[in-house]
């Protein structure tokens, strides 16, 4: 259970909260609790069209709207509306827990050469915390100085350029990334078509190696060498579609091709 904050902690640099949201009512309340040690949160909605939003203002958090275009864009977009010289970035399916909230107070509290930080990710799927099947080594950059860092401009598995030192933090952070096979299959698609997009551009010509070697090769590292075999069915379930991902991909860059050639 990951802890609710409801009293704002004095630090000597002042931090904004970022949370990227579109529909999330399931997951808006507890994302804003656990980011609500922060000196402002702002919600960084894409036009929800559910409760979101409604959930969002009674937390206390400012609301801000926006198109969206893909994840890099709208972070970027976002980050100089922030305030404060520090941002926290949280997916709504992201929290911060006690001790990581604790490590980024004591940061805030000191002068620090850093200019930001990667912080690892606690994957939980299918209601299990998953602890190999290739993700053991996931973390992005999540707490860093707004006028120091931008996301690359890519669709998919963006990340921060950061123009100053990027330190590591020890806390993880939580990261649900399973609502229910409907909402992960169309996140599921929504990437796989994003990546298919810019292999497409850079002139990807998907052959018998993209369509049967590569998706073997994924799921053997994934379920015998990442030890995805330890996570049980649910990393087997885990592995399959991720192996599953990368034919997708290259049926739909295939797609593009042959749409593109008429």
């Amino acid at each position: 259970m990951i802890p609710l904050f409801k009293i704002k902690i004095g630090m000597k640099q002042k931090i904004s909260a970022l949370i990227p949201t579109f529909n999330e009512e399931h997951n808006i309340s507890d994302a804003i609790d656990s980011v609500s040690w922060a000196d402002e949160i702002l919600v960084v909605d894409s036009f929800s069209t559910d409760s979101t939003i409604e959930i969002a203002k009674k937390k206390g958090a400012k609301v801000i709207q926006r198109a969206y275009n893909y994840p890099a864009s709208q972070k970027n977009w976002a980050i100089p509306q922030a305030k404060n010289d520090w941002i926290i970035l949280i997916d709504a399916d992201e929290r911060i827990p006690y001790d990581l909230k604790t490590e980024i107070i004591n940061i805030l509290n000191r002068e620090s050469s850093f200019n930001a930080f990667w912080i690892r990710r606690q994957n939980h799927f299918m209601g299990k915390k998953i602890r190999f099947s290739g993700w053991q080594g996931d973390k992005v950059i999540r707490l860093f100085k707004r006028d120091s860092c931008r996301y690359e401009d890519k669709n998919v598995h963006e990340e921060i350029i950061c123009n100053g030192k990027v330190g590591v933090l020890k806390t993880k952070m939580t990261h649900f990334t399973f609502k229910d096979i409907n909402h992960y299959l169309e996140k599921w698609d929504r990437y796989t078509t994003w990546s298919a997009n810019e292999r497409f551009l850079k002139g990807e010509n998907p052959n018998f190696y993209h369509f049967v070697i590569k998706p073997i090769f994924r799921f053997t590292r994934d379920y015998f060498f990442k030890l995805g075999f330890l996570d049980g069915l649910t990393g087997f379930i885990l592995c399959i579609l991720s192996s599953m991902s990368v034919f997708v991909r290259s049926l739909k860059i295939k797609y593009l091709k042959e749409s593109n050639s008429d």
